[in-house]
């Protein structure tokens, strides 16, 4: 590929990695700094910061275009994914393999520079995100790989600040991979009827009309997960007001999605960011108060 093609080839690269839609880096973000800052206790490194922030950014970047590669010859008969860079033929098979190749290659560089048990987990945290958009095809519940593929940030991040994970660490990671599976259940609900059509598999179908109930359980346990670990972290006030925040949140998500229109679920989906971000608040701020 000349610089012609390339520049060309850009904005399309951009769609293909969803560079331009950050929502899946910032669900990816949180869990990975909530880990970050319960494993420092308090302020992270600067250097496991920077290169945590800047991996999330990569191996997001990078599944969204394997994923794309996966679902290449379904996302054109998806209303919400007909205009992704391989279901118009902008982009090439070879161009995600391509681009998924050099940014988990990125990202591993990065890895190299914190330690070797962090090393050893990059490893499976890059399988799972390679495995994730393959299981769709098997399993009602490929959610549950993403959830473990977005939250192996957790068990990473306490590797390289402090080259040990414990059981906390290990206790954040569940609530992480609960989370997922109840924000991409709400993104799934969205392509329900479509994925009915060609075969798809999903949480969101398998679940049916208890979805919504489902969601709820799921995030009120996420909720209860973080209040232990709090608690046995002897965190303070602000952390679990924080917590009671987000449950805020979960309410209106639940609310706005009761009617299972696809446009509604994707909104309260997206109202995930809010969540995250406002437990990360409270567990900084709590951290700066009483560390």
């Amino acid at each position: 590929m000349n610089y012609t093609d390339f520049g060309q080839k850009l904005p399309h690269f951009v769609a293909l990695t969803r560079l331009n839609r950050p929502i899946g880096i910032y669900l990816l973000m949180w869990p990975m700094l909530w880990a970050l800052w319960f494993a420092a206790k308090g302020i992270p490194r600067l250097d496991v910061l920077l290169i945590f922030i800047l991996g999330t950014v990569l191996t997001r970047s990078a599944g969204c275009a394997i994923n794309d590669y996966a679902d290449r010859n379904f996302d054109a008969h998806v209303a919400r994914t007909r205009s992704r860079p391989l279901a118009t033929g902008a982009l090439s098979a070879r161009d995600a393999l391509l681009s998924t190749a050099v940014l988990l290659s990125l990202a591993f560089l990065l890895v190299l520079l914190t330690n070797a048990l962090t090393i050893g987990l990059s490893l499976l945290a890059a399988a799972l995100a390679i495995a994730y958009p393959f299981a769709k095809r098997f399993t009602h519940w490929p959610q549950i790989v993403l959830g473990a593929a977005f939250g192996f940030a957790v068990p990473m991040a306490y590797a390289a600040q402090t080259n040990t994970v414990p059981a906390q660490a290990w206790w954040l990671y569940l609530a992480a991979i609960l989370w997922a599976l109840a924000y991409d259940t709400l993104y799934a609900m969205a392509d329900r009827d479509d994925d009915l059509k060609i075969g798809i598999k999903s949480t969101a179908i398998l679940f049916g009309r208890h979805d919504l109930l489902i969601v709820g359980l799921l995030q009120v346990s996420v909720l209860v997960l973080l209040t232990v670990i709090g608690w046995q972290d002897g965190r303070g006030i602000v952390y679990f007001l924080s917590l009671l925040s987000a449950s805020g949140f979960i309410g209106y998500q639940l609310w706005i999605a009761r009617e299972r229109k696809p446009a509604r679920c994707v909104q309260a989906f997206l109202n995930n960011n809010w969540l995250g971000m406002t437990v990360f608040a409270g567990l900084v701020l709590d951290f700066a108060i009483a560390p």
